[in-house]
Parts: structure tokens; sequence; C-alpha cells
């Protein structure tokens, strides 16, 4: 366990908020400080944590000072020593007999090094300050006087930028990089110390971090600094009490619906629904590289088809469940002509996402006052590597599911090998049921969707609600002869007995589940073709 000697001015935000977080299962043994009323000691006594006072009288030079605080330290075990606010430049007196001792600087060192560096940030008008956490090195000449240059010079162990807002003050400048940077610059350099994943070189001042070199292997960063801009203040959110907006991130180089141009002037923008369903719409048609369409609703797929061309896709999209389809996001994966866009414009829909419109398609759109009309240019490749999840205190981040089978990749269990119709279909539906919400079963006949059963705590309800829309919602087809695809494997062969009372013939499925065996011999009772993919395709959120 590393153990903190804390030593602070005044009220010692973050030294409190340290022991509050224990980084690292770090602790604060003692909170010094050179002041008898500072608030930090009885904020220090109600965490149980000891408190020292070393006053600094009038005619104490600066060494006999640091050797009044290094007798008042000597009853204490510490491995650290962090500062906070402690109004005294350290000399070598403390510095070589004391660890490592750090400190936290309100800006983006060597960026406005001084007493004021939030005031010096707005006199600059700079748009971004923050804090850096850096090791604390002797700033004295001989005689125990400041060298004003080598102040808040030693090595920088961390930083975190702030941006500066049109209309701050100090005050409010203070406040922000203390919450969202010290608080959160300095735990972290605690937990690198606590961790054993720093390295400070005392000859040559460098510092090394294995907790926070970059991957060059593909793996996740230790850290992520993501900064964008609001390009839009929302109507409002998921819900009509809820503020939104939407930021723009200009480093992007896919096809996105943040940046399409919004076609047709004077219909509503984009609400925030609109945004999301819009950009689950466009990651599914992406998958594909034959004409293909489909119509999203609360990022499912209500339908998803690919065809000859790209008019005959989005009708067999559309007829896999027209009902659910009000109301939804038409994606296109080709320029939309006008045949497309009177089949478009024979129902409600709220949005249209396509690389590209003819202008006899644009003119039959337009006559819909309130259809958004997209153009995100070309589709080109996928460029953005990570997804991201916010989280009440935290986000979750992970790999886009870049994922695709081909008929190679399938491992046929069972007695019946498929047909080569049935594998396109099982393909087809393992792109397709990547975008589908879990637990997710999608039935699909040739490279076209006729039911699928999305978000649902029971597979075997998923595979119902799938043959419920295949019969009652689809249009001029059905399940009988279709493939199913799941997004995890069976547990339990009552699913395979649900699909066959659908009229399943063939599924694509992970495998891996202990009761496989039991799901291949039901398989094989229906005389059913079953291939596993060996990985599972959950979408969450």
């Amino acid at each position: 366990m590393t153990r903190i000697a804390g030593m602070a001015g005044n009220r010692g935000r973050n030294l409190l908020n340290i022991a509050d977080r224990a980084p690292g299962g770090a602790e604060l043994s003692v909170v010094l400080t050179n002041t008898e009323d500072a608030p930090v000691l009885e904020a220090a006594d109600e965490r149980g944590i000891p408190t020292e006072v070393v006053p600094l009288e009038e005619d104490m030079s600066r060494r006999e000072h640091e050797e009044a605080v290094l007798e008042a330290l000597a009853g204490y075990e510490f491995d650290l020593v962090c500062l906070d606010g402690y109004m005294r430049i350290l000399s070598d007196t403390f510095l070589e007999a004391a660890p490592t001792t750090l400190n936290v600087h309100p800006s983006l060192l060597p960026a406005f090094p001084g007493m004021d560096a939030w005031g010096d940030a707005l006199e600059a008008g700079v748009s971004v300050t923050g804090c850096t956490v850096h090791v604390v090195t002797d700033a004295t000449d001989g005689a125990g006087n400041v060298i004003e240059d080598e102040v808040d010079g030693g090595p920088i162990v961390t930083q975190e930028p702030i941006p500066v807002y049109e209309g701050d003050d100090t005050e409010t400048l203070k406040e922000r990089v203390l919450y969202e940077g010290e608080f959160r610059a300095y735990p972290r350099a605690v937990k690198w110390f606590a961790d054993g994943a720093i390295e400070v070189d005392e000859e040559t001042g460098e510092v090394t971090i294995e907790a926070d070199v970059a991957d060059e292997e593909g793996g996740l960063p230790a850290r992520r600094v993501v900064s964008s801009d609001r390009l839009d203040t929302l109507r409002y959110g998921e819900n009509p009490h809820q503020d939104a907006a939407v930021y723009a991130d200009y480093t992007c180089d896919e096809a996105s619906v943040v940046h399409a141009d919004q076609l047709n002037e004077g219909a509503k923008d984009l609400s925030y629904n609109n945004y999301n369903d819009a950009d689950g719409a466009l990651d599914l048609i992406t998958e594909f590289d034959e004409p293909a369409a489909a119509v999203i609703k609360h990022t499912n797929p209500a339908g998803c088809a690919t065809a000859d061309s790209i008019a005959e896709a989005y009708e067999k999209a559309l007829s896999t469940d027209p009902m659910s389809a009000f109301g939804g996001i038409v994606v296109l994966n080709r320029e939309c002509n006008a045949e497309t866009a009177d089949l478009i414009t024979d129902s409600f829909k709220e949005v249209v996402v396509a690389p590209g419109y003819t202008d006899d398609a644009l003119e039959v759109l337009r006559e819909k006052d309130n259809l958004r009309v997209l153009d995100v240019g070309e589709l080109g490749e996928r460029t953005e590597r990570f997804t991201e999840k916010p989280l009440v205190g935290g986000r979750l981040v992970q790999e886009r599911d870049d994922q695709s089978v081909s008929v190679d990749d399938l491992e046929v269990v069972t007695d019946r090998e498929p047909t080569a119709d049935e594998l396109e279909s099982m393909v087809f539906a393992w792109q397709t049921l990547k975008h589908v919400k879990s637990n997710g079963i999608l039935f699909a006949d040739g490279t076209e969707t006729v039911g699928i059963g999305m978000g649902q705590v029971s597979r075997v309800d998923a595979v119902r609600l799938a043959a419920m829309k295949a019969d009652e919602h689809a249009e001029g087809k059905d399940a009988e002869g279709a493939v199913m695809a799941s997004d995890a494997f069976f547990p339990f062969p009552d699913g395979i007995e649900e699909a066959a009372k659908a009229g399943i013939e063939a599924v694509i499925q992970p495998g891996g589940s202990v009761n496989d065996e039991d799901v291949i011999e039901a398989a094989n009772d229906h005389e059913m073709a079953m291939a596993f993919t060996g990985q599972r395709s959950f979408r969450h959120d």
C-alpha cells in the first residue's frame, strides 16, 4: 500500500479527493499545513487522518522551515509526498530527504507557470487550459532564494486539458480546472505510483509510465482525451423534458449523419432520436457491397434486403414489416433514384439517408414537407475504431464490431448440409443480425428479412416474436423454408422447436452452449441444417 504525506496550504480539496478515492489503494498517512486555521485540518480530522501544523515563524529561513516540516513528518511512514496549494517553494533540504514529491499546477505547463494561471489563461485568450501533475524539483539557489524560471519546472507526470468558455471569469475557470481537471489527473498520477507503473529518473528527470504507453498492437489506450464541438442545440433529447445537443468530431473521415448535408430546406431539423436512428441505419447498410436498403425504428432494423437494384432492395426491406416502418428511417447504400423515391414517399417516413440523390429523386422527396433528406456522400471505408457508451461516473469503450463471416467460415454441425442458397442467406442474415438488439433472432429468405425478433430477455421469446412478425406483418413472404440467425447460442432446444413450428429449415448461430448436442439433435430431428460461426454478435445498445 502506498502511503502519502499530504501538504496543503488551505482547503486541500485535491488531497481530500485522493483520500476519498484511494487511487490504487493509496492512503494519506498525514496532512501537514503551515496555517493553524486551514480548513483542511478539520476535514482531515473528520476522515481520521492525522494532521500536523508547522507555522512559518518570521525569522525562520526556508531551510529551517523545511527542517521543521521534516521533523514533524518523522513520526509517519510515507512513500510519496503530494502538495496541494502548499504555498512554499521547496528546496533540496526537503526534497533530498523526502520520497518523490508531486504537485498539481492549474495550467498545461509550461504555459502559465505563475501564481495566477487562471487569470493568465483568460488574459491570453486561449480556448484550452488545464492542469499538470509534475515532480517537484529544487527551484532555489544556494542561499535558498527562489529561481523564478525554475518554479514548476519538474518532470511532467500527466496533464488534463480543460476548455475555456466565452464568459468565463477567474472563479468559474478555477472551479472547472479543479473539478474536471485536477480531480482526474492527480488521482491518476497517484494510482500509477501505487501500482508501480511509473519510474522517475532523478538524474535525467525523465518519467516513464508503463500504463500510459499507447499500444501499437491495436489495444485500448490507457487514456482517451476526446474533444468535440457543439454542432447544434436540439429541440429536446429522447423525451421532451430532456435538453440535448449534437457535437461534431471534425477529424472523422468516414460517412456520417452528423456531417451529412440536409437537402430539403425548410424541413424540421433532425431530432436526438433521428440522429441516433440514422447513425445506426448507416452503420448497418455499410455491411453490404450489393445494392442494399433498410428501414430502421428505434435503432433496430424493421427490414433489410439486398437486390439487383436499389428500388427492389427497398421494396423487399419494407415488405418485412411495413406497419413498423411507419415513421422510420430509410437508408440506402446506392444513389437514390426517382423510382426508389416514389416508393419511399408512399408511406410516412422521418428521414432518408443515402450516398447521393438524382435530381428527379429530390423533386419527389421534397414534396414531403418534413421528410429529412440526408446526403452522407461516398460511403467509403470505416475509419472510426471505437464506440463509446457513457455511464454514470465513467464510460465504456470498445472496438467496433467489424466481424463478418463467409461461407468458408461456417462449421456445419448437422446431418443435413445447407444448400448453396441457404448458405448465402445465412451470411446475409448474420451480417444484418449484428445490428439487431439482443437477444436477437432474424429470419431471412434469400437476401431479405422476413421476420425480426429483437430486444427480448428470452431467446425463445425472440424466436416467437420473429415468427409472429413473419406470419402477421410481412407482406408477400413468410418464414416457410427460411433461414434463422441467432446472435448467441441456444441454451436449450426449445428455440429450435419454435423455429420448426414457424417453418425454418436452416439455422446459423455461434454455438458454444453446454447443451449444443441437444440443440443439434433437435435440428436433426426436424431435418434442419445448422452451422456455427464460432463467434457471437451481441448488441445491447
